[in-house]
């Protein structure tokens, strides 16, 4: 229920709510882990493609460590191998932390400031809190089930203005759509401008910001969108899939997102994304 939720984020550990416990464990770990290794740090890649650094492992460690004591749910990490992943989910109902270390990995490799450390508690399948976190710019955005969302203390969204769709801002990740979709969003799009940055948790979070009015993304994996997509549901935003409605029916391991902060806007985007598919 949500009294035993918020009971569940008020509990005091240490004298701190569990929500604050997070947000400062999270920040430790960016200073600690993460920023010394920023501009500096060697790259691998994964089986897929994707890029890892020793930045991404130590962050990952050190952030289970932390969590486990803030509460002791399994982990789902982005750098463990991908059975160890699927066991720990499906072990995971009760509550489980689900954890993006370095979301935006080649940006922080390249020197780009676009990255973020993203954590969600999940439970029953579901995001109850999310915490995603830009270092470079000190960016900590929060929320909590049935609370709101917020960016340092400030409510979401800060930007209110609506635009029409022809003259709002999307949020595009052109290499997960298919070529009819991807085709179309590129040359004769619905909106008047796109931008595409290269960490998923930071595009929920600007999104449920005001900064973009529109999301579009083919297909994300669960620390993509875990603690995202709470923080653009709390602040007021809409999402679905490509063949759902409900976002949680599409598939766990695959996601895609159609997303918009404004509930008119998310109507006009979703139904011109499905037509164009």
């Amino acid at each position: 229920s949500a009294d035993s939720q918020h009971r569940l984020f008020d509990q005091v550990a240490g004298g701190i709510n569990m929500l604050d416990a997070v947000i400062a464990a999270v920040k430790a770990v960016a200073q600690q882990e993460i920023m010394p290794r920023y501009l500096r740090v060697a790259r691998q890649r994964k089986a897929d493609g994707s890029l890892f650094t020793e930045a991404d492992l130590a962050a990952q460690e050190a952030l289970a460590l932390a969590l486990r004591k803030i509460y002791p749910g399994t982990v789902v990490g982005e750098e463990m191998p991908e059975q160890q992943q699927v066991e720990q989910w499906l072990a995971g109902d009760a509550g489980l932390w689900c954890l993006d270390p370095i979301d935006g990995t080649s940006n922080f490799v390249n020197g780009l400031p676009y990255f973020a450390v993203s954590v969600a508690l999940m439970r029953h399948g579901r995001s109850v809190l999310g915490v995603v976190y830009n270092p470079v710019a000190d960016e900590m955005f929060y929320a909590e089930k049935g609370r709101g969302a917020y960016l340092n203390g400030e409510k979401l969204p800060i930007k209110e203005h609506v635009p029409a769709l022809r003259s709002a801002m999307a949020s595009v990740d052109l290499k997960r759509l298919d070529y009819k979709l991807a085709a179309a969003v590129s040359t004769a799009p619905p909106c008047s401008s796109q931008r595409n940055y290269g960490a998923s948790a930071l595009e929920w979070c600007y999104t449920a910001a005001g900064r973009f009015d529109l999301y579009l993304h083919g297909g994300q994996k669960l620390w993509d969108y875990a603690a995202g997509c709470l923080i653009l549901e709390e602040a007021g935003g809409c999402m679905c899939g490509f063949d759902q409605d409900d976002f949680w029916a599409e598939p766990l391991w695959q996601r895609p997102v159609i997303a918009a902060l404004d509930p008119d806007l998310f109507l006009q985007w979703r139904d011109w994304v499905r037509a164009h598919r």
